[in-house]
């Protein structure tokens, strides 16, 4: 008896482009101004939490690091209502009003913070003259405004005689406070907990309608993803030039109504074109979903109460950011338990040996991430404040050197795909669990990079830009060994009535892993007065010692997986 392989027959009246389902399209457009939007906000947010709002680089930086982790977290409970209830139409439809909202949020700036002086019972503003690194501190008197420098234990001042000060003045006598808006400080955290509430109902529901469109065995799938995965990193290229040029050379609003008005056009396309999904994407049972389940309240209304639920408690963690790692932590631990439990309670043989190597993977993406999300933190001030940005003459804003990533991917995800299936013909294609080590490796050698060119060029120097685009280069190379199969490996090991949980716990340890980037980004803090450092060489110093040790903390994580990974793939059972 022998089997043939059939191709599943496809509806001879599908309307399609270049080959492909058109509503595919409809979601490229829609993915890829969600995540011009999101990239486009993200790569402002450190910078403007620093110089509008004076945050300390600490604070800010775990801000930043319980926002990005919830995001990830969130997108479990957004999944869960849409599989169950929503469907994935109504879900992103929702999640895409949230994240407009969200986004035009944060374009209501206010007038922002002031850094106050007190001398000789005299109280003065401290302000920059622009934003980004090249801005400078100005002290500002009712006798005009003058530069000012500060030391460690000094501060002088450029026009001294003018203001009627000293040219130099004893930081010890001296005194700082900081004075914000609370409205427009609750306005970004309001801001912030949409944006999360509208990433969880969107990112994970979007790609589910792209699989729908192909049914099971289609071969085109994998060619569908493949385009709208380029979606993304367009999204992400564009947003980081264009929002991250409009906001720091013309204004935080602008950079972050460009992100809105992003998000805004891929909710029309998305809303525009329901009738090109073609059916695709709906609730499981539009009966249920409008059964009442408390007076007048049925099970569609209350998704989206959910989700204002979301709302409120994603801000109230935001504004006491040092929560986040004190809730996810925890919870991770008990998913731990429960897989580890589940395995050898549920499961056996070789169901039992791939379920473990799956949570291997989930764990095994936490190093990855934790350096991997500096990118838009501590590099991001690091680029920002102690680069020579200066390219053909112009002085590139920090932010702009986001969108290297998404630029490394168009141009190396093509040859690192054929890398893989010209190595397989050759039965040289290193496994999983190899490509895992790899990548870990490559996030901790970007560190070490980026260490030698700052020792290279002194503590009192700036950085030469190239070791910025080498940093990016290394870390996209890694990403290229862990992303792609991470989720892919997952859901083969994990068996079919744990997945959905398997996968739940891949997006938690995500969050985590991006709180963990938080906690780190914190210990490079610098201190700073009107939102600009004060000391360039203590600052470079920090950096060094602690990109250092991650470094090579990642490096002694790779060899450690490196050496282990042939028991982990013997334990995938020829899954990989």
């Amino acid at each position: 008896m022998t089997v043939s392989s059939v191709t599943p027959a496809r509806d001879p009246n599908e309307k399609t482009i270049l080959g492909h389902p058109r509503g595919l399209f409809i979601l490229f457009l829609t993915e890829m101004w969600e995540r011009f939007s999101y990239y486009g906000m993200r790569g402002l947010l450190i910078v403007y939490l620093t110089q509008h709002f004076l945050f300390s680089d600490e604070k800010s930086s775990l801000i930043y690091g319980a926002y990005t982790a919830l995001v990830y977290v969130m997108t479990i409970i957004g999944g869960s209502l849409a599989d169950r209830y929503l469907g994935a139409r109504k879900a992103v439809t929702f999640g895409a009003i949230l994240l407009v909202l969200g986004h035009f949020g944060m374009a209501f700036e206010g007038n922002g913070s002031t850094q106050n002086l007190s001398y000789n019972g005299n109280t003065y503003q401290i302000e920059l003259d622009g934003r980004g690194g090249d801005a400078r501190q100005q002290l500002v008197t009712p006798q005009g405004r003058s530069y000012v420098n500060f030391s460690e234990t000094t501060m002088s001042i450029d026009d001294a005689t003018a203001l009627g000060l000293p040219a130099v003045i004893d930081r010890s006598d001296i005194t700082m406070s900081v004075e914000r808006e609370e409205k427009y400080v609750n306005i970004l955290y309001l801001s912030l907990a949409l944006l999360i509430a509208g990433v969880g109902f969107l990112k994970a529901n979007i790609s589910t309608i792209v699989g729908s469109l192909y049914g099971f065995g289609d071969s085109r799938r994998d060619s569908g993803f493949t385009i709208f995965y380029m979606g993304i990193n367009m999204g992400a290229f564009l947003a980081s030039i264009a929002c991250g040029y409009l906001g720091i050379v013309h204004g935080w609003k602008y950079g972050f109504g460009l992100a809105g008005f992003g998000m805004l056009l891929g909710l029309a396309i998305f809303l525009f074109n329901q009738s090109w999904l073609e059916g695709k994407a709906e609730p499981p049972s539009m009966e249920k979903l409008k059964e009442k389940v408390f007076l007048f309240i049925d099970r569609e209304m209350l998704c989206y109460l959910i989700g204002i639920g979301i709302i409120v408690v994603s801000m109230l963690l935001v504004m006491n950011e040092e929560l986040v790692g004190g809730i996810l932590g925890p919870i991770g631990i008990v998913m731990l338990i429960f897989l580890v439990g589940y395995s050898f309670m549920a499961l056996q043989g070789d169901e039992r040996s791939r379920m473990l190597a799956a949570i291997y993977f989930v764990l095994a993406q936490i190093p990855f991430w934790a350096l991997f999300e500096q990118a838009g933190s501590s590099l991001n001030l690091f680029t920002t404040r102690l680069v020579d940005r200066e390219i053909l003459g112009w002085s590139v804003p920090g932010p702009v050197f986001q969108s290297l990533n998404a630029g490394f991917i168009f141009i190396f995800a093509p040859l690192v795909a054929w890398l893989w299936i010209w190595l397989a013909k050759r039965n040289l294609n290193p496994s999983t669990p190899v490509k895992f080590a790899i990548g870990v490796a490559l996030a901790g050698l970007g560190f070490l990079a980026l260490v030698a060119g700052m020792k290279g060029s002194g503590l009192e120097g700036f950085t030469p830009v190239i070791f910025i685009f080498l940093i990016y280069w290394i870390h996209t190379m890694g990403e290229l060994f862990v992303s792609p199969v991470g989720l892919s490996v997952v859901t083969k090991l994990a068996p079919a009535k744990i997945v959905g949980m398997t996968m739940g716990a891949w997006f938690l340890y995500s969050g985590l892993s991006n709180y963990l980037a938080g906690v780190i980004a914190r210990t490079t803090g610098a201190e700073t007065i009107g939102g600009q450092m004060t000391n360039v060489a203590a600052a470079k110093a920090g950096y060094i010692e602690v990109y250092s040790q991650v470094g090579y903390i990642a490096l002694g994580i790779a060899l450690v997986m490196l050496i282990i990974s042939p028991v982990i793939k013997k334990m995938m059972r020829d899954a990989d």
